[in-house]
This record gives structure tokens, sequence and C-alpha cells, in this order.
């Protein structure tokens, strides 16, 4: 049920994206009286799964799900046309058009894009507002994991900058040690300030990670709920009952606590608790597993999150900030798959790999927040100067502007070509990533 819910939020989310898209396309198109032969959802080798036929443009749904196109008369696409290509011009077709009316034709499917996560996030800001985590206010230190302790992190660390510059939002504390490069990490340790160099393999190592949460937030265990047949509710623990230690080793937060337990598989061991002010000794039968059967509070009993409302007019601004941030974080990202040191090209991934970020369960708030990105990102990689993409076409088009001299179109079937070849390379290439991630 999780990966079918996953699937079909990735299905919605794309299809949105691409009927966007290509809608941009067909409408600048047609503002310049430019026949557009098909529009389509998704693609249709030998056979489409619905279509419909009005005024000059087939309209329909293709059953091969990997994007989606628009034909545009008397252009060299994917349809690779050549013989349409070999009469005269007619005057409704693209190659017909002035190169400033193609240009803005090329420019249309990136431009909705844009605009589409802009109004996204607006209409998230004004609807839902927006909050995060201060890091003033993970009073209690961090956690972290073998990666966190390999950066040289400590559970208890209190992260005061990274490379000297403060942090406002924890969350994005780990995403920012990787986009920004970050060198050193400031944090309070012991009541004294300490510098922690991240050495340089580290970057690469936490794209690798399977969890983003190398570095999360410590909070106490208080006793929130107990798992059916749990040792704990049986020795006498109660909802609220704080516990601080085991098998008289000092346990005062949920991390201590896990990490102790470990030791006490399958035995009875003396867990004490703070009741009130009261401190009490219970012995609890501890699973094969380490575990006592208690549910630890919320971490929002502990933290207080900062939230920002909008109205309307408000959001406007604040969306298009937010979009222009989304993407300049993107642009950072593509960058790490150029350097070499960091092998970020070994966590490419493909369908499996999108389709994982969207929650187990529907959610609309995270459906609409990664829709939005996703329209971003789509822009991001269509405008690249890559022939079979608009960048590519946008490149020819722009020389074709500067010099005054066109491309013949013998050279752009080949650069069609190339571009398509190096799409289906980039496209296996991906979705082989996540297979081999699969059985690993």
């Amino acid at each position: 049920m999780v990966i079918l819910i996953k699937v079909v939020q990735l299905l919605l989310s794309l299809s949105i994206l691409v009927i966007f898209h290509e809608f941009g396309h067909f409408l600048a198109a047609r503002i310049f009286k430019t026949r557009v032969e098909k529009f389509y959802l998704f693609f249709d080798p030998w056979f489409s799964l619905f279509k419909f036929k009005k005024g000059d443009t087939e309209y329909g749904i293709g059953w091969l799900p990997l994007g989606g196109y628009v034909k545009i008369s008397g252009m060299i696409d994917e349809s690779m046309d050549k013989e349409a290509m070999k009469l005269p011009p007619q005057p409704y077709e693209f190659r017909a058009k002035p190169s400033w009316q193609r240009l803005i034709i090329m420019l249309g499917g990136v431009t909705v894009n844009v605009l589409l996560a802009i109004g996204i996030y607006v209409v998230m800001l004004s609807w839902w507002g927006e909050q995060y985590l201060p890091n003033s206010e993970v009073k209690y230190g961090i956690t972290v994991d073998t990666l966190g302790q390999k950066l040289g992190l400590r559970n208890g660390d209190k992260i005061l900058t990274l490379d000297n510059k403060p942090v406002e939002d924890f969350l994005k504390i780990p995403a920012t040690i990787v986009l920004e490069n970050v060198q050193t990490i400031q944090v309070e340790r012991d009541s004294q300030k300490v510098e922690v160099v991240i050495p340089r393999e580290s970057i690469s190592q936490i794209l690798k990670h399977k969890s983003p949460e190398f570095i999360s937030f410590r909070i106490p265990f208080e006793a929130a709920d107990f798992a059916p047949g749990s040792g704990a509710k049986s020795a006498g623990m109660k909802v609220g009952d704080k516990i601080i230690g085991i098998g008289g080793k000092t346990t005062l937060f949920f991390d201590e606590f896990k990490s102790e337990v470990q030791k006490h598989k399958s035995e009875t061991a003396n867990v004490s608790v703070l009741r009130g002010t009261d401190t009490v000794t219970l012995a609890i039968k501890v699973s094969d597993r380490g575990l006592i059967g208690v549910a630890p509070k919320s971490p929002l009993d502990y933290f207080k999150l900062k939230e920002y409302h909008y109205n309307i007019f408000q959001a406007i601004p604040a969306g298009t900030i937010k979009a222009y941030e989304r993407t300049a974080e993107y642009l950072k990202s593509l960058k790490l798959l150029f350097n070499p040191e960091v092998k970020a090209y070994e966590s490419v991934g493909g369908f499996i790999t999108i389709g994982s970020i969207f929650p187990s369960v529907w959610d609309w708030e995270r459906f609409w927040e990664l829709t939005a990105f996703l329209s971003l990102m789509l822009a991001v990689l269509n405008i690249l100067p890559i022939p079979a993409l608009d960048g590519g076409h946008v490149m020819f088009l722009l020389y074709e502007i500067i010099t005054g001299r066109k491309p013949s179109d013998k050279f752009m079937e080949y650069a069609q070509i190339t571009g398509m070849v190096l799409l289906f390379a980039l496209l296996i290439f991906a979705n082989g990533n996540d297979i081999v991630k699969l059985f690993r």
C-alpha cells in the first residue's frame, strides 16, 4: 500500500508538471499562430490510451509515462519527421517564424514551470503558512550516528555556526554542510566552544549515506505511550515518568538510554524513573531486540517552532523568494555532479529515487511542496544547453540571433539525435543506479 501511495503521488505530480510545461510551449505557439499538431501527456509510440482532435491539434494520453510533448509543425523535435521538413516552409510552421518568436516558443515550457512553482508556493504560504525549528531551540544538543561521529561531532554538542556563519533553521544544517561545502562547524561542548574540522571526503560519504538524519536533535526520555505487551508497563511504569537510568548507568536523554539498553537484551534490568519529585526503580524485562515497549514524547513538546503566517499579498513576494532559494539550492547540487572528489554522480537516481521522496501517507502540503520543487528542477534541467532539450534549441536560436545565420536542417537533425542518445544514456544511468541500490 505504501508503494502504491508513493507511485500515485509521483504520477500525479509528473502529470501536472508535464501538462503545464507543454502548455507553455503550446500557448506561445498559438500566440504566434504556429500550428501545434499534437499535445500529449506521456509518450505514445505505436498507440495511445486516449485521444481526440480539436481544430488542428490532436490531444491525447500515451502509455509510456516518461514525460510528454507537443509536436509543433515545421520543427525538428523528438518525432524526427524528416519528410515534412523536405517540403517548402508554410506560414503556420515553426521554421517560418522569426527567430525571436521561435525563442519565446522554446522558452514557454520552462517559464510556465517557474511560474507554476511560484504559484504553488504562494498558495501554500497563504494557506498553511511556514514553520521551522530554530537552531536556538535545540537546547539539549544533538545526536549523531556513525557518520556524524566521523565528521567529528558528538552526542550533546550544540551547533553554534557553520564556517562561523549563524544557522537559523536546524533541519537545514545537513543540506547546508553539503551545498555550501562547509569546512568547519563551531559547537558548544561541555560548556566550551570547540571547532570541528570536517574531513575532505565527508561530502561524498554524506551523499552515499542512507539516512539524511546523521545529525538530529536530542530529547529527554519521558514515557508518552506503551506498546502492546510492554515490559515497562507490566513493571509499573506510568505515562509521564521520566527515564533517567538503567542498570546503574545515568541516561538523561533518549539516545543515551537507547544505546545503553542494548547491553541488557533479554535481561531484567533495573530502570530508574523520575515520577514527580520521587525517583523510582523498576525491574523491567528487556526484549531480545533491546526494547522495553515505551514511546517517548513528541519533540514538539520540547521545542517551540517558529511560525509565519501570510495573507495573499504577503505570500506573493515570499513565494517568489522561496522559488529563487530552491532554484539556487538545486543549482548548487548540480554543481556537485562535476566535482570528481565528491563523486555525487554515484548518488544520481531515477524514478525510484524521485518516488521515494514522497511520503508514505497522503499529505497534500508535502505533495505540493515536492511538486513545486520538481517543477523548478524540470525548468533547470530543460534549459541546459543539450540538444533535444529546450535549452539546446535556445542555444541554436541565440546563435542564429547573434550571427544572423541559421543552422541547417541537417545539422539540427544530427544535433537532435545526439541529444536524444545522451538523454537516454543519462536515463539508463540514473535508473540503473536505482536498481543497483535496491540490491545493496
